[in-house]
């Protein structure tokens, strides 16, 4: 068994028709590009009726897009607690992509001179049993000056590095809440990839051990072909991909939307 082994990001896709929702991060390659992704799929028609949007930060200093889940048709929404949410927010030289409003929480708690993990504390796996769905985080760290006189944010080429968290249930009866924290440093062309399920079922069975290490492709395009070709068909319901260049500091996002 080879521990070090890189799976295809593809392949990994396709083993299973349900991985829930899932987190991308890594490193392009020629090391010249952070790459960030986040994906959604649903089974029942509440967790289908979504799109991802797009809405420019209120912080006059943040320049790229935040990211949001919104309902596909306002007039089906059942309940909008667990699937209308900020997913990719920055905050200084950090970037948070989460499935859920953790994404908010972490948010505030960087503001307020916390860290990624301890910012998680107050949180925990999803109320929804029995699947009890983990509340999956990752969280970029661009090295160097925040931002330029005109604000830009400014990256040291190849010089950042991420963590990754999941938050899930420590039995099948939701008593308490098992947290994981994973940081990684930047590696060219490794990702890590973590995801709320292993697999369908009923109950889902949740994601078990370290985020599995995946490609990632220099072309933004390419990569987030790579993912939304692979998801199945059926329950695929949205993709958002943001590569940055570690140079420049400018952010290159790609958004598909099923619902159209």
């Amino acid at each position: 068994m080879d521990i070090y082994e890189i799976n295809k990001l593809p392949e990994l896709l396709k083993k299973t028709d349900y991985q829930g929702r899932g987190i991308i991060i890594g490193a392009t390659p020629d090391g010249k590009k952070a790459a960030a992704a986040y994906f959604i799929m649903g089974r029942s028609a509440n967790s289908r009726n979504r799109v991802f949007v797009e809405k420019k930060s209120p912080v006059a200093s943040e320049k790229d897009p935040e990211v949001f889940t919104e309902p596909f048709d306002a007039s089906k929404v059942e309940d909008p607690s667990l699937i209308i949410y900020a997913a990719i927010r920055q905050y200084q030289n950090k970037l948070i992509v989460t499935n859920g409003d953790q994404t908010d929480t972490i948010y505030d708690g960087l503001a307020s001179g916390k860290s990624f993990a301890e910012s998680l504390e107050v949180r925990r796996f999803e109320p929804d049993a029995p699947n009890l769905t983990p509340r999956i985080s990752g969280m970029l760290t661009f090295k160097g000056a925040p931002f330029s006189s005109k604000g830009q944010m400014l990256r040291e080429a190849g010089n950042f590095s991420y963590q990754m968290s999941i938050l899930k249930s420590i039995d099948p009866e939701g008593s308490d809440c098992a947290r994981y924290t994973f940081s990684y440093p930047a590696k060219p062309g490794l990702g890590h990839f973590i995801h709320t399920y292993v697999e369908n079922g009923n109950p889902l069975p949740t994601f078990q051990g370290e985020p599995e290490r995946v490609t990632i492709a220099n072309d933004i395009d390419e990569f987030a072909a790579q993912i939304w070709n692979n998801l199945d068909a059926a329950n695929g319901i949205s993709l958002y991909v943001r590569f940055v260049d570690l140079e420049t500091g400018k952010a290159e996002n790609r958004l598909f939307n099923r619902n159209k």
